[in-house]
């Protein structure tokens, strides 16, 4: 078969190893890229254990209710009957822009399923697998399929709309296989599944992800693919992240604070005013908390940021210096508080954030919408961003805040993927995305930010942009990171501010409608003028029409 290679030699290929992902997370992403992503994406990773029903699925297949075995049952717009995702299984989801139909071209359905049985047959050949192939009447790839015994251990499905392609293929590694002993795979009764490891095959995720990645570039890409991975689990698997943050300590030198990096205090009367309000409201403010060097610059300007929610974490990220001991209850009189602190500064942009509050089933969601609809109802001409925690990517709990209608939602990434385990361990880079995912997807402004200078490396960033650029963020801030105190991540790093100039630029040149980078740039820095910046999001956006986010 001749390779399908016709692809536009301009467009690069981004691969991108997720880890273990929700299918609904995974899901929220693939639809904001291809929205608003020209490019071309492969999403590399895992998923939590579902069943995932295609149109064409038969209820029939099902033999369980799958939250009696701790799985997930989700309704997927892509070809084919019910199968299986779970640990232990490479999912791949090819985000391409096709060319047109005609002429079987690659945007043809069955030209491009067969690009992605090329791709696997060729994968599962190098760890060993010979008798390896296709079965006509079936989609996928099998093992044994001219013998006795054919067995699938790859399946197929994929949606294609306009050229672009969604959903993808799953390939068996080494999963818990009794889960597919609860369904019909796929509709067909008169094959089984197998695995690499159930065929003798001794291999690790990363070593079939690399393959994979590698026959991939040949296949959809010109040029070489762009790669960027979250940590492997084998990679810290025995890593206590407090030992490794006190060994990274020991071994790197003070570095002395460069001159771009000093500021003066303005302590005034407007500052002293402000700060005494704050107290007798019995109010924190991130501003004060984390020691921000733009507060006076920020309060002048009528924007502070309020956090909310309590002073207690319960996470404890390798960069912040927020307490974790376990939190006290809400305080419920605290919007109110807020709202009046707000009318009192006469803020024009009003910045809401709060701890992580795992603790509670919606992580603190309808304490955000409170806050926020006090203080509209007080301050309707003040602009309200929320810098909202992932409420463990709860749909629900995300709705609820994003009904408020903020300005401009706002969810950190914080850092490149490959530090993520490191920087903030109960966390996760694609949780993230897909939280600024959905809130795009409900019609927001959304807004990110990332700090430097952890160990990253400057093209890990740029591909952060891309990420960001591709899911249809509209602000990203970049700064400096700023260690708290000697028992927390160390600084690697004093990036430049021409460093910053460049990444402003890059965002730019992605279409990201403001990038607000600099050493002193924190969330919140210059708030307002970056949502004045900002493209209108009025903007007609087209996803498909089933809506699994809030299934």
């Amino acid at each position: 078969m001749t390779e399908l290679t016709d692809l536009s030699e301009e467009i690069e290929l981004q691969i991108r190893w997720l880890g273990k992902v929700r299918y609904r997370d995974a899901f929220a992403i693939q639809q904001t890229i291809n929205t608003f992503e020209r490019g071309n994406y492969l999403l590399l990773l895992e998923h939590h254990p579902v069943y995932t029903m295609g149109i064409r699925a038969s209820q029939e297949n099902l033999k369980i209710d799958p939250e009696t075995i701790g799985a997930e049952l989700e309704e997927a717009n892509r070809g084919g009957d019910i199968t299986f995702h779970g640990p232990g299984q490479l999912v791949g989801y090819p985000l391409l822009e096709l060319e047109g139909k005609r002429g079987g071209g690659m945007a043809d359905t069955a030209a491009y399923i067969q690009s992605i049985e090329s791709l696997l047959i060729e994968t599962c050949k190098e760890l060993g697998i010979q008798k390896i192939g296709r079965i006509k009447r079936y989609p996928g790839v099998w093992v044994n399929p001219d013998g006795p015994e054919p067995r699938k251990i790859a399946a197929i499905g994929v949606r294609l709309n306009k050229a672009r392609t969604m959903h993808g293929f799953a390939l068996n590694v080494n999963p818990n296989m009794t889960f597919y002993d609860h369904i019909i795979p796929c509709g067909i009764t008169e094959y089984g599944v197998t695995s690499l490891e159930r065929e003798g095959i001794n291999t690790t995720m990363k070593e079939v992800a690399d393959l994979i990645s590698e026959k991939a570039e040949k296949i959809w890409s010109q040029r070489k693919a762009s790669r960027a991975d979250v940590s492997w689990r084998d990679d810290t698997r025995t890593e206590n992240p407090l030992i490794q943050i006190n060994k990274d300590f020991e071994k790197i030198n003070e570095l002395q604070k460069p001159q771009w990096m000093k500021v003066k205090l303005a302590t005034g009367p407007e500052y002293r005013r402000l700060k005494q309000l704050m107290e007798e409201k019995n109010l924190v403010t991130v501003c004060e908390e984390a020691g921000c060097p733009n507060i006076f610059d920020c309060w002048n300007d009528g924007t502070a940021t309020f956090m909310i929610a309590g002073d207690r974490c319960t996470r404890a990220c390798g960069f912040c210096l927020v307490d974790t001991r376990k939190p006290n209850p809400l305080d419920p009189q605290e919007p109110k508080r807020v709202a009046s602190a707000v009318e009192e500064m006469g803020l024009r942009h009003a910045v809401v954030t709060s701890v992580a509050r795992d603790d509670l089933v919606d992580g603190g969601a309808e304490h955000f919408a409170t806050t926020v609809n006090e203080i509209r109802e007080i301050n309707p001409e003040t602009k309200i961003e929320v810098l909202i925690p992932d409420c463990k990517g709860d749909p629900e709990a995300l709705q609820i805040i994003f009904e408020t209608r903020p300005d401009v939602l706002n969810h950190n990434i914080e850092t490149v993927p490959r530090l993520q385990r490191k920087v903030r361990p109960s966390a996760s880079y694609a949780r993230s995305l897909a939280v600024l995912s959905r809130a795009k997807k409900a019609g927001l402004t959304t807004k990110t930010s990332l700090i430097v200078g952890l160990g990253e490396q400057e093209s890990e960033i740029d591909q952060c942009l891309r990420d960001l650029s591709a899911i249809g963020c509209d602000i990203v801030t970049i700064g400096q990171y700023l260690k708290p105190s000697p028992h927390h991540l160390p600084i690697k790093k004093w990036v430049t501010p021409d460093s910053f100039k460049r990444w402003e630029q890059i965002g730019k040149d992605l279409g990201i409608s403001h990038v607000e980078a600099s050493p002193l740039t924190r969330s919140s820095y210059h708030a307002r003028q970056a949502l004045e910046s900002t493209k209108s999001t009025s903007v007609d956006i087209k996803f498909p029409k089933l809506d699994f986010s809030d299934s």
